[in-house]
């Protein structure tokens, strides 16, 4: 058996970031009042590592890319077969991603139109009507034990796969993977400019999600004295 770097640095951290704001958006809501205000930063925060990891599965290294794992049907059934011989995310798991990046991309989207009639709103409130909003934050509100589900079938996996002896926490830790000890090509690294590429399309999706680009609303008119 030897090791293989498998998952590269801009990987690992947006997973562990994802982890953290993730933690924090579920804590603060529940905590209400001025905790809100975080509720909003957490969520711009997913918003941000979303954006980079759709753009980092496009311009990545090796298996940080969505066509090195995206589970294709013909490798869904080499893997229920016992027959799917890879690295990376395994066709499962590789499930697993595109419906956690899906759901919490989507749950923070919804985010940004949502108010809660008291005195938060998201950023992107004012461009919608008073129905959406509620629409839009009765969804907010419904798919958050969707993502609670999600998130403890994702565990329990991780659980399940230990018991089975493959370790998933320490690779996504210090990146590396054990494999038998036979020729693998090795992974192929981003280029510096792909990983700045992806911090600004992370940048510019929290300017558009920030609502910054908003014009301000008229002022109003000015009410002049009667001359009595």
């Amino acid at each position: 058996m030897k090791y293989i770097n498998v998952w590269d640095l801009p990987t690992r951290l947006f997973h562990w970031l994802l982890v953290a704001a993730v933690t924090g958006a579920f804590v603060s809501v529940k905590l209400g009042g001025n905790a809100m205000i975080w509720h909003e930063r957490f969520g711009m925060a997913v918003i941000a590592l979303i954006a980079f990891r759709l753009a980092w599965g496009l311009w990545g290294g090796t298996y940080a890319r969505f066509l090195t794992f995206f589970p294709t049907p013909a490798r869904l059934r080499n893997y229920l077969s016992g027959r799917w011989r890879g690295l990376g995310h395994s066709p499962i798991g590789a499930l697993s991603v595109f419906a956690m990046l899906g759901l919490f991309g989507l749950q923070a989207v919804l985010g940004l139109f949502a108010y809660d009639d008291i005195a938060f709103g998201g950023p992107l409130v004012k461009l919608v009507s008073n129905d959406t909003t509620q629409l839009l934050t009765a969804w907010h509100h419904r798919l958050e034990w969707v993502l609670i589900a999600i998130v403890v079938l994702h565990l329990l996996a991780l659980v399940v796969y230990r018991l089975r002896g493959r370790k998933l926490v320490g690779p996504m830790i210090h990146g590396r993977t054990e494999i038998p000890a036979e020729p693998v090509a090795p992974a192929r690294r981003a280029r510096w400019w792909q990983l700045l590429a992806a911090v600004g399309v992370a940048a510019l999706a929290v300017w558009v999600a920030s609502g910054d680009w908003i014009a301000p609303p008229p002022p109003p008119p000015a009410v002049s004295a009667p001359a009595w």
